[in-house]
């Protein structure tokens, strides 16, 4: 999942801004990139009709690969982007879901924002007419629910078990984080398996499922008690479903919350779990993960642990971390070459694919401002002490870089940016930077999406977005945005700029 520019069209603009304006008011600036300088698909984009069309062969029943039911009558495909072959899924809702077409706009660009490699990531969105369409990354090895519920050769083993528990539990964590805590009918069929055989959560569940955000589950039996009284989801109803994807895993079923209680509270663990494991698991590690799962179902939903507690449970009983998840789950290792630059890299490329941070910071204080011209001019009228303010804290911020003081510089150049006056690519940039030495890797790569926001065609944006997504282990998704951002430098470089 990278977070480079899109093979169809530029980064999508909010639209609640005005227009000259990008993402979190950032002033846009047009791409002169086209489809085929533009090498990886994962960014979030606004999708053409036609596009989606093309991928999905007409939106072919043959490509369907779930359905919903009577109650939340969307289809999801199966499609392959023409432009550069990459696999993706396509939802498609009814107008009546999404009769506004400024909310599901705005819906899809704040899930879009989100990236990590614990969900599978929304990659774009499509509302044209009455069509209203969602683009993700494809997950091409199933569901959770398939391989629980439906297995033909194996059942899922205990450590995959506990893996998908911990990962799902890490995908809620940080959308909860990100302002995201809202997850709509969260089970067994919400949870894929990528290439690599681990599992991730759906973006699809983070947007509403219905224009008043009321549709929740299309069974009632696994509702939180507190939709069940009022008809709204709150973050505490996120965890009671959590908890009963819990007892999916322990039991291997689809068990209603309130018949799984009545064996909680008859401390009947063993009737409770999944003889298809034949004992194949461990006694302690399963009671903990019930006295997660009760704490989960609790009536009261302020009695329900935290997405932050969730995992700091769940991250000690890691089981066989060593062992990679496409073992596990019985499915052949991916073996996709990651893709090479076209050409050789230059220096600043060279030092972003060996993640040297020391000698990219020498690069950065070398360039100084030279690629932020053009981007503000600030008239006569607005200099005003709080604009001479803003300005200083910069300059206080790029001596700390200069001094490698890397604390003192996220502090001054936030200060900077939370103004908002006055944008700056290369603030950005700089406090990726920071953040990378911070061991922060994901507000780094943040400040790098933020920085190609202001200027989409930046090969400096993208060489961030690189080495951010390596330090989150998106290896694929790293190379994909060196390769982009090494065709952009050399496309600038022939241009003369």
């Amino acid at each position: 999942m990278g977070c480079c520019h899109s093979s169809l069209l530029d980064p999508l603009p909010n639209p609640d801004d005005k227009p000259g304006t990008a993402a979190d008011g950032l002033p846009s600036k047009p791409s002169n990139g086209s489809a085929e300088t533009a090498g990886s698909a994962k960014a979030f984009s606004e999708f053409s009709l036609a596009d989606l069309r093309a991928a999905t062969n007409n939106f072919s029943s043959e490509l369907i690969v779930s359905e919903g039911g009577e109650k939340s009558p969307n289809v999801v495909y199966k499609g392959r982007l023409q432009s550069n072959r990459r696999w993706i899924a396509v939802k498609k809702f009814t107008k009546l879901d999404w009769p506004d077409p400024k909310q599901f706009s705005e819906e899809a660009w704040g899930v879009g924002k989100l990236r990590h490699k614990r969900l599978a990531n929304l990659i774009g969105y499509c509302c044209d007419g009455e069509e209203r369409l969602l683009v993700a990354e494809y997950m091409p090895n199933d569901t959770l629910a398939k391989h629980l519920f439906h297995w033909e050769n194996q059942t899922i083993e205990w450590g995959m078990r506990l893996r998908v528990a911990l990962y799902i539990a890490e995908a809620l964590d940080y959308c909860n984080r990100e302002g995201h805590p809202l997850y709509h009918d969260l089970n067994a069929y919400r949870v894929f398996f990528d290439e690599n055989g681990d599992p991730r959560l759906s973006c699809f569940g983070l947007m509403k499922n219905r224009r008043d955000g009321k549709s929740y589950s299309t069974n009632l039996a696994y509702s939180p008690p507190e939709y069940l009284r009022n008809g709204r989801v709150t973050a505490e109803s996120v965890i009671f479903s959590f908890g009963t994807v819990l007892l999916d895993l322990l039991s291997g079923k689809h068990i209603p919350p309130t018949h799984a209680l009545d064996m909680i509270h008859g401390k009947n663990i063993l009737l409770l779990m999944d003889s298809h494991l034949e004992g194949n698991f461990s006694t302690e590690e399963a009671t903990v993960v019930l006295d997660i799962a009760f704490r989960c179902l609790q009536d009261d939903p302020e009695s329900r642990p935290s997405t932050k507690e969730l995992v700091a449970t769940l991250v000690p009983l890691k089981n066989k971390a060593d062992v990679p998840s496409c073992v596990m789950l019985g499915i052949p290792k991916h073996e996709e070459a990651p893709p090479t630059p076209p050409h050789q890299l230059s220096p600043m490329g060279d030092a972003c694919s060996r993640m040297d941070l020391t000698a990219i910071h020498e690069f950065l204080v070398r360039a100084h401002y030279k690629d932020d011209e053009g981007t503000n001019e600030l008239s006569f009228q607005e200099w005003t002490q709080q604009i001479r303010d803003m300005l200083d804290a910069r300059k206080r911020g790029d001596l700390a870089f200069r001094d490698k003081d890397f604390r003192t510089a996220i502090d001054c150049y936030s200060e900077f940016v939370d103004v908002g006056t006055n944008i700056s690519p290369t603030v950005f940039a700089r406090r990726c930077l920071c953040y990378l030495m911070c061991d922060q890797p994901d507000a780094a790569l943040r400040d790098a999406m933020q920085a190609q926001c202001v200027y989409p065609d930046w090969s400096t944006a993208f060489y961030l977005q690189s080495v951010a997504l390596a330090k989150l282990d998106m290896h694929n998704d790293a190379a994909d945005m060196l390769t982009e951002a090494s065709t952009l430098e050399e496309k600038r470089l022939k241009g003369g700029k």
